[in-house]
């Protein structure tokens, strides 16, 4: 446990400004620092990641997230927080809490679901809110294709994150019921294909949803290929 406690998270603060035009707070930086320790200590129980090392965990679990949701950040100035509408937000999947945590921390004044299926990592992440003291996340267990069936959840939020889940239609299946009218579905991707978007726009059709755009993108540290592939939900 001794070399952990030297396992400090790089603050990568003008990679942060120049790639996504915002950077944390000193703030959301400590919480940042915290998520990691936590997730390095919940490792040594449950298989929550492979990433330990900081620079990676910084990107592919920190700026990862925050990519995805790029035009949700408020540009220009530290951890800057514009009033935005209450943006209710699904992270389908969740794991370990992402992208989930980090857009919580990112976007103070949205309000985030984690769901998961398995119990033992709702319960980490239960207990890793608490300790954190971040009061705009709530978790839900189960299985993202009967909970978007449930009144209190169908067609009620704005975004839906679905990170490394399935397939992409298999996502866009899970994710477009959860949201309302002129909700924005976000599926993060590694490697894309012409393929998985013809399959993609077959399955979308049938649940009132589109494809907004494809952005591809290389990562800042690794420069590995990454997709974010938005979807629009058309009608309710």
């Amino acid at each position: 446990m001794e070399e952990f406690h030297h396992s400090i998270l790089p603050e990568m603060h003008e990679i942060w400004q120049q790639t996504l035009n915002w950077q944390p707070s000193i703030e959301q930086q400590a919480q940042f620092q915290q998520l990691y320790e936590a997730i390095v200590i919940g490792n040594q129980k449950l298989n929550l990641t492979r990433i330990t090392v900081p620079e990676e965990f910084w990107e592919k679990h920190l700026w990862d997230s925050l990519r995805g949701i790029v035009s949700l950040l408020p540009t220009n100035s530290v951890g800057a927080h514009s009033r935005a509408p209450l943006q209710k937000i699904i992270d389908i999947g969740t794991g370990a809490g992402f992208p989930g945590i980090p857009v919580a921390i990112a976007l103070p004044d949205a309000e985030v679901t984690l769901l998961d299926s398995t119990q033992k990592k709702v319960a980490f992440l239960n207990s890793l809110m608490t300790e954190m003291n971040l009061q705009n996340i709530q978790t839900l267990i189960g299985r993202a294709e009967s909970i978007n069936k449930q009144p209190q959840h169908f067609s009620n939020y704005d975004i839906a994150l679905v990170r490394a889940v399935a397939a992409a239609d298999v996502c866009a299946n899970y994710a477009l019921p959860f949201l309302k009218a002129e909700g924005l579905a976000v599926l993060y991707r590694g490697n894309w294909t012409k393929e998985e978007e013809t399959t993609l726009e077959d399955t979308i059709k049938k649940l009132s949803g589109k494809i907004e755009k494809i952005e591809k993108f290389t990562t800042p540290l690794s420069h590995g290929t990454r997709h974010c592939i938005y979807l629009r939900k058309t009608s309710s």
